[in-house]
């Protein structure tokens, strides 16, 4: 008796060992189930990754040309010196205008351009303030034209 329960034993003990040996297989299950819910967070939370702040972005094309009747209106500013709210030099095109006299000039240049032709070039140098280039943005916007500001990309990106 004592024989017996040594041969099943060890007997039971092989069978044991096949098993696992055939279990060796990859459970697709979980895998299909978290890409499932991994699915679901990405379709919410694509919709809520969209920016809400609303600006004006400039057009970049890098195909065809636009054919302009006129040239591109460009609005040039350079600091001559002071603190902010003062010393900056304006240049309409290449001549320069006083800053009262900016706003009746883009508006009355308005009047002779399409739709699409209605774009001010905005030139700032890197030393002007902030609230300078604010106030000629306010200007360009309130004549009816739309502003880009022009920049040099950084260096390596």
């Amino acid at each position: 008796m004592a024989m017996n329960m040594a041969g099943s034993a060890g007997g039971g003990g092989r069978r044991g060992r096949r098993r696992a040996a055939v279990m060796a297989e990859i459970n697709v299950t979980p895998m299909v189930d978290v890409m499932l819910v991994l699915l679901i967070i990405f379709m919410v939370a694509a919709p809520l990754m969209t920016s809400s702040i609303d600006i004006d972005l400039p057009v970049a094309g890098g195909g065809k040309q636009i054919q302009a009747n006129a040239p591109p209106l460009t609005l040039s500013v350079k600091r001559t010196g002071g603190a902010c709210n003062s010393n900056v030099e304006l240049y309409l095109g290449d001549s320069p205008i006083p800053a009262n006299e900016l706003l009746p000039k883009i508006t009355a240049i308005k009047e002779t351009r399409s739709e699409a032709e209605r774009v001010v070039y905005l030139r700032g140098d890197k030393d002007v303030c902030y609230t300078d280039m604010m106030k000629l943005l306010g200007y360009i916007r309130q004549a009816g034209f739309k502003a880009n500001i022009v920049i040099v990309p950084e260096q390596g990106s």
